[in-house]
């Protein structure tokens, strides 16, 4: 069965031929991903409506720049084991900077400093996440992120509608909704290390990041 191209990860894929032009490095570009995610949640820590009207648009083009260093790594042959992690850990690291940073400028909402937490709890399970997603792709599987998904839509898809639900001001359903989907999602990590954990590696894919075959996730 064909493998099915998140349609985000197509159109990221476009900005590939202008960047290796340019000489620009894929890990270069996960770098501007996680500024741009941090500068994100730095603003929604601000707790300002128009602040985080801009942290919104700015994690949204973090999280898309995200998906062209895997493709612009396989084009210019920059493909490197440190590329192959580097780009997970920036993952986790932006969902961390979005969670914590609503979490801090929630507090004087409604959830008071349970926001906070939950936002703590939230970025760690994100790295957790990363781990486990890892240790999956170690033993095999080669679907370190391995979202569901169905007609080119995976479900971490549902990270773009923070920018809308922001601009409508709908940033406290959103943040307990996507802090309940990260324990969610690790939990469903967990589940999948632990069926694959007699897994054997198949012939020629014993490197765990297995750069050649596949650097990168993006």
């Amino acid at each position: 069965m064909p493998e099915t191209i998140p349609w985000d990860q197509r159109l990221a894929r476009a900005l590939v031929p202008a960047l290796a032009r340019a000489g620009v490095g894929p890990n270069t570009v996960s770098t501007v991903s996680l500024l741009l995610a941090v500068g994100a949640g730095v603003l929604y820590a601000l707790g300002d409506r128009a602040a985080s009207n801009w942290a919104a648009g700015f994690f949204v083009l973090a999280r898309f720049i995200d998906h062209a260093d895997g493709e612009l790594a396989r084009r210019t042959g920059r493909s490197s084991r440190f590329g192959y992690y580097y780009d997970y850990v920036v993952g986790a690291l932006s969902s961390v900077a979005l969670f914590a940073g609503m979490g801090l400028g929630l507090r004087a909402g409604g959830l008071g400093e349970w926001a906070l937490g939950m936002g703590l709890a939230a970025g760690v399970l994100a790295l957790v996440g990363m781990v486990l997603g890892l240790v999956v792709d170690a033993r095999g599987s080669g679907e370190a992120g391995g979202y569901p998904g169905a007609g080119g839509f995976e479900l971490e898809d549902g990270i773009y509608l923070v920018a809308p639900i922001t601009w409508l001001g709908g940033i406290l359903p959103f943040f307990v909704c996507a802090t309940t989907g990260q324990a969610i999602f690790s939990a469903w990590m967990l589940a999948r290390v632990v069926r694959t954990r007699d897994a054997r590696v198949s012939p020629g894919t014993s490197d765990p990041a297995r750069p050649a075959a596949s650097p990168r996730p993006g």
